[in-house]
């Protein structure tokens, strides 16, 4: 099953690390952290120039891929459905 992300973007649900909120989770220090590394390393791909509200963390062919969307935590948790982290 793949879950849409927006814009022209699906990942696939089995691939999903976890969907955490942009707003809430990016003044802890250690998710900046892993943003930025992530950033540096071209793993983030922004899936829209909308105002981001969430990202998703994603494992792909082993390698980490971190999607930023304006699409809410819980409509991509809706999206995902018995989807649990």
């Amino acid at each position: 099953m793949y879950i849409h992300l927006g814009n022209d973007f699906i990942v696939k649900k089995k691939n999903i690390v976890g969907i955490f909120d942009i707003e809430n989770t990016t003044t802890g220090k250690n998710t900046g952290h892993l943003l930025e590394r992530a950033t540096k390393e071209g793993k983030v791909v922004n899936v829209s120039y909308e105002m981001p509200k969430s990202f998703v963390i994603c494992m792909e062919n082993g390698q980490e891929k971190v999607y930023i969307s304006q699409i809410s935590v819980a409509t991509l948790r809706k999206r995902a459905g018995k989807l649990t982290f």
